[in-house]
């Protein structure tokens, strides 16, 4: 369940990054066009406009369409989007408000939660988004700066972190994790010759590689890696399994979807536990976002202070 919600946040994440990367593309071609004094603005815009940017045969797609396209689509948004940051900014400028580099490290990890390592986290989000380090701690910045303006009238007690983590002990317990491989065939039959191979003292990884179904895994032994016990990407029926074994032991025939899987549990551990006040402090934090208005509602008192006004009729 801890995977899932980790996935949704990711995915939010992403979402709002790709807004973020195509406000830059439209700011940066704006910027491009008053910055370069061209000798005749009129005829230079004009080049610019016409500037070919793609091919589909012979058909050319110009800088002109590329832009309008994103205005018209994604164009209110973008600005919104824009605006809100600025007037974070200000607001924080103007209350003396800032966020330590620890609170960034500590808001980065948390992110991080969902993948193997910090490397791993990184990489991902470059790869899927072509997002560099420095870009999502400067999206991580402007998140935890609109909340601690939010809430910086709300006094969260101790005693209230330690009673909500007394009242919600699943949210805390320390969770086990699981090394299993698995080798998945047609029938029970097939399952049970698996099993009859593994009692002669034939290797797991051979057979893994010799006999699964499973592209993913039998290529390296039918090895799963080590996985939470609710692990949404691993079949229940497996993971239960897993968790009735001791290290070493292997499974009778388990009914999966396709066919039938031989798990073996090769070890189990106790997950480590964050750190205590890296816990305590991430419950005070939504505490206090509960007790605040709605991050929106705050925004669009922000847009009212600072005077923000849309001109454009299309992005209102």
């Amino acid at each position: 369940m801890q995977n899932v919600k980790r996935l949704w946040g990711v995915i939010i994440l992403m979402a709002v990054c790709i807004l973020v990367l195509a406000s830059l593309l439209i700011t940066h071609t704006m910027n491009q066009s008053e910055s370069s004094h061209p000798a005749d603005p009129e005829q230079q815009g004009e080049q610019n406009h016409e500037q070919v940017v793609a091919k589909i045969g012979s058909r050319e797609v110009t800088r002109q369409e590329l832009q309008t396209a994103l205005e018209q689509h994604y164009g209110a948004e973008l600005l919104g989007q824009l605006l809100d940051r600025e007037v974070i900014r200000l607001e924080g400028n103007e209350t003396g408000t800032a966020i330590a580099d620890a609170e960034i490290a500590r808001e980065l990890k948390r992110m991080q939660q969902g993948y193997e390592s910090e490397e791993q986290f990184y990489t991902s989000m470059q790869n899927q988004l072509g997002l560099s380090r420095q870009e999502i701690k400067e999206d991580v910045t402007n998140k935890l700066l609109l909340e601690k303006l939010a809430t910086s009238h709300i006094q969260i007690t101790d005693a209230q972190v330690e009673s909500y983590v007394q009242a919600h002990p699943d949210e805390f317990k320390q969770e086990t994790e699981y090394n299993i491989q698995q080798i998945i065939v047609s029938t029970k039959d097939q399952a049970n010759k698996v099993i009859a191979a593994l009692a002669k003292g034939e290797s797991f990884e051979i057979l893994a590689r010799d006999r699964s179904l499973d592209d993913a895994t039998n290529n390296s032994g039918g090895d799963l890696g080590w996985i939470e016990g609710d692990d949404p990407f691993v079949a229940a029926p497996v993971l239960e399994a897993a968790k009735l074994l001791k290290a070493g032991e292997v499974s009778k025939p388990v009914p999966v979807t396709q066919g039938f899987a031989v798990v073996k549990l090769k070890s189990k551990r106790d997950k480590e536990n964050p750190d205590q006040a890296f816990i305590r402090e991430n419950v005070r934090r939504e505490l206090a976002l509960q007790e605040a208005p709605p991050l929106k509602d705050y925004i669009s008192q922000l847009r009212t202070k600072w005077k923000v006004a849309v001109i454009a009729p299309q992005f209102k």
